[in-house]
């Protein structure tokens, strides 16, 4: 029964935070826009791999990382530049005709290897999950536990990514408006916007007092 819980919280932590709008879902899109299903399953089960690790060693290391200040400092820093070195190569690649997806020379496995790889902010996210639900008792790690929750976790990713490129790409194809300015005006400005969020944030948590 524990096991079928952790499996479940895990699923369900991941699931939703899979929705918000982020560089892999957008990406993901395009792989889906231009290659179709099989693809996206491919360049999902990348982005998977990754994930799986870096769930895995934040679970066992949680406290750690959220004991080292200066870590997560530096990562929430580079999350606020990433985001707006995306709003440029999506705006970029969008009024050069061309999209993100095929500016790498890679299949889309590698490709949402190399991509997730990028994803530095998952880092204090799992950490800060994965101590609230070791410290609400809502999941269990001794023994082979963990390895349930953390199977949970990333099925929960790739069925929400899943859910949101098909959504995406739904809305785009009966959407006149959002077909036309999705990629070039939409996505780069919610990447900017992400920006400053993240930069006020950054500035009101580490300001000096």
């Amino acid at each position: 029964m524990q096991n079928l819980k952790n499996i479940a919280v895990g699923f369900l932590v991941s699931f939703i935070g899979s929705i918000p709008l982020g560089y892999l879902n957008v990406v993901g899109f395009q792989v889906y826009d231009k290659a179709g299903l099989f693809p996206t399953a491919l360049y999902l089960f990348g982005v998977i791999i990754i994930e799986f690790f870096v769930i895995y060693f934040t679970l066992i290391f949680a406290n750690k990382l959220a004991a080292n200040k200066k870590l997560t400092k530096y990562i929430e820093g580079f999350s606020i530049v990433f985001m707006f070195v995306l709003a440029y190569v999506f705006y970029s690649s969008a009024n050069a005709k061309s999209d993100f997806s095929t500016s790498f020379n890679y299949a889309p496995f590698l490709l949402g290897i190399v991509l997730s790889c990028l994803n530095f902010v998952q880092i204090p996210f799992w950490t800060g999950w994965n101590l609230y639900l070791l410290n609400g008792n809502y999941i269990e790690i001794s023994k082979s536990r963990k390895y349930f929750y953390v199977f949970g976790t990333i099925t929960g990713t790739f069925c929400g990514m899943l859910v949101l490129i098909l959504s995406l790409h739904y809305f785009a194809s009966n959407v006149d408006f959002l077909s036309k300015y999705l990629m070039q005006i939409i996505i780069p400005l919610v990447f900017v916007g992400l920006g400053f969020f993240q930069g006020i944030k950054y500035w009101m948590k580490h300001k000096k007092v």
